[in-house]
């Protein structure tokens, strides 16, 4: 019981982060730093920089931001750490081609701020500058037709620093798994269990390569933070890179941990958004590549894109990058990446990224699967291969993360969105009713101009 009150206390405001679940949950504000419990914090008061966090030689004492204590996951705190995670745990870096650096047309539009549109639910409008404010955005790029037409950073967010893009890295995790089946290295119709003998004895041996892609597997894993013996907690003590106290027996990696996960259910019935899955897709892709999550990425993706800066993966205690929110990495580059994707996996005259792989993660997956988890704010959406497709009238798709990360892709409007957040409340649910429309107000103010 002291080893599980230990764990607890270190790692419940941890796992909100690492997760990335995309359902409404309670502010991390209000249920783990009861200091700020009563302050009704706006983007303005929780700025980092003005705030002064970790300032001076050495900071004062209430000024300090640990790993360790839970600290780095408090609100306002969170601010500082979501641009700062390689000062505070372990990492292992995807490195980008030397001298490869691809700038960024520009053609800024400064009209956005003042574009218009209703969030949902409300009946009064609100403009684009308003709705960058409202959700604690720390930096926001659009490309249009490849070329940057609006640019902000803020908070603890620069040009040049690197940010945590949460679960949006289950979308590279996913794009790699995607590739490996083109090129033959993975069936999607293999059992997990054929590739990785150590989990056939858990839920996910008997599940095929493409159920654990779109997470269609069926796990006796609970994501319910409000439960101690939730398996959440027990991923989050297995993959904390710190110590473990001397009484606990669990298990130590998020090896070890997959191994343990049992079935509920049938695979293949519905969707369930389950961070687990993308851990061991990361897990497949090491296994078939003979190669770490973070070496693959940098091969395949990450020094082709032109990237100004070297991205870096969070690790275990054994080093195994964080699959399923352990990315790091400019906006820059995160646009940049998202400018690969809509041009069907090309940079320049190069063809990073096969464009049957691109089109077979736009067709989207089974969208009554998807209606089963009851995402109200989704409606008609369906999930493949770890992105999020809308099947809006533009057929545009997302990477998503909690805190506000997202990069929205929208075809017919040649636009690219990348933002980074740093929201009080880690569910995306706190801000679709905001960004969903103020996405879709955007591509058609540019579609109108490209028509004009």
């Amino acid at each position: 019981m002291k080893s599980k009150r230990i764990i607890l206390s270190l790692f419940f405001s941890a796992i909100l982060m690492i997760i990335g679940l995309n359902l409404t949950i309670s502010s991390t504000a209000e249920e783990h730093n009861a200091n700020s419990s009563d302050i009704a914090w706006t983007s303005a008061t929780s700025d980092p920089n003005t705030l002064g966090w970790m300032k001076g030689s050495p900071p004062p004492p209430d000024k300090i931001i640990r790993f360790e204590d839970g600290s780095y996951f408090q609100f306002p705190q969170l601010r500082w750490s979501v641009c700062n995670f390689q000062q505070l745990m372990p990492t292992k870096s995807v490195g980008k081609k030397l001298s490869s650096n691809i700038l960024l047309k520009r053609e800024e539009l400064a009209e956005i701020d003042r574009l218009t549109f209703t969030p949902l639910g409300a009946t009064k409008p609100m403009t684009w500058q308003q709705s960058l404010a409202a959700n604690f955005t720390d930096g926001i790029v659009v490309l249009h037709q490849g070329k940057i037409v609006y640019e902000k950073f803020s908070g603890c967010l620069t040009p040049t620093n690197r940010h945590a893009v949460m679960s949006m890295t289950k979308s590279f995790v996913g794009l790699l798994g995607e590739i490996l089946v083109r090129e033959n290295k993975l069936e999607e119709d293999r059992l997990i269990k054929d590739y990785i003998p150590e989990l056939a004895n858990s839920a996910f041996g008997d599940a095929t390569v493409r159920q654990v892609m779109d997470m269609t597997t069926g796990l006796d894993y609970s994501e319910d933070y409000t439960d101690p013996n939730a398996g959440v907690w027990q991923h989050a003590a297995a993959g904390n890179p710190l110590p473990k106290p001397k009484d606990y027996t669990g298990p130590r990696s998020y090896f070890e941990f997959l191994q343990t996960v049992p079935k509920q259910g049938e695979h293949g019935r519905s969707f369930g958004y389950k961070t687990i899955n993308t851990d061991v897709l990361g897990w497949l892709i090491s296994r078939v590549t003979g190669q770490s999550l973070n070496e693959v990425l940098e091969q395949k993706i990450w020094s082709q894109i032109g990237a100004d800066r070297d991205a870096f993966f969070n690790v275990d205690s054994i080093g195994t990058p964080f699959a399923g929110g352990g990315l790091n990495a400019s906006l820059l580059d995160i646009a940049r990446f998202g400018q690969m994707i809509l041009d069907g996996g090309r940079v320049g005259n190069q063809q990073v990224v096969p464009k049957a792989v691109i089109r077979n993660i736009r067709r989207g997956g089974d969208r009554k699967a998807f209606a089963d988890a009851g995402y109200y704010l989704l409606k008609g959406w369906s999930y493949r291969s770890m992105w999020w497709i809308t099947h809006n009238k533009h057929k545009a798709f997302m990477a998503r993360g909690v805190h506000g990360q997202s990069l929205y892709i929208d075809p017919k409007a040649d636009m690219v969105i990348a933002r980074f957040g740093s929201h009080p409340i880690a569910g995306n649910a706190a801000i679709d009713p905001t960004t969903l429309p103020a996405y879709e107000a955007l591509a058609d103010y540019l579609l109108g101009l490209d028509n004009f």
